[in-house]
């Protein structure tokens, strides 16, 4: 079973996504801010990261840098998961080192689910 740390603060986008990758036979951990985010990836190093960028405490693009700047976790994938759309955010999120860059509003959570499982 892969390991997903689903990096969101909203908390009805949680129960939404959170439901969706378990039927599909995902195990989901949730971070609601920047700070846990970064603790539960050095302490459970998750197979695949959900990434929203607009979070409190500390944005999704900071997570990222954190992510692939060490050696531990550099290697675990992300997936950016934001509404923030604009074709610039889009290139710097994969230039960061972003697998896959999802803009919320093109996608059900079922989509993004298939999305996913495709990696």
């Amino acid at each position: 079973m892969k390991n997903v740390l689903l990096v969101e603060d909203d908390s009805f986008l949680i129960d939404i996504y959170t439901t969706k990758l378990k039927e599909a036979g995902f195990s989901v951990e949730v971070a609601e801010n920047g700070e846990t985010a970064l603790k539960k990836i050095k302490t459970n190093k998750p197979d695949l990261v959900i990434l929203d960028l607009v979070l409190p405490k500390m944005d999704g693009w900071e997570i990222l840098k954190e992510i692939k700047a060490d050696p531990k976790s550099k290697e675990i994938p992300v997936v950016i998961l934001s509404n923030l759309g604009q074709k610039g955010e889009v290139e710097k999120g994969l230039e960061m080192g972003a697998i896959k860059y999802l803009i919320k509003a093109h996608y059900t959570p079922s989509e993004i689910v298939e999305e996913i499982k495709k990696l």
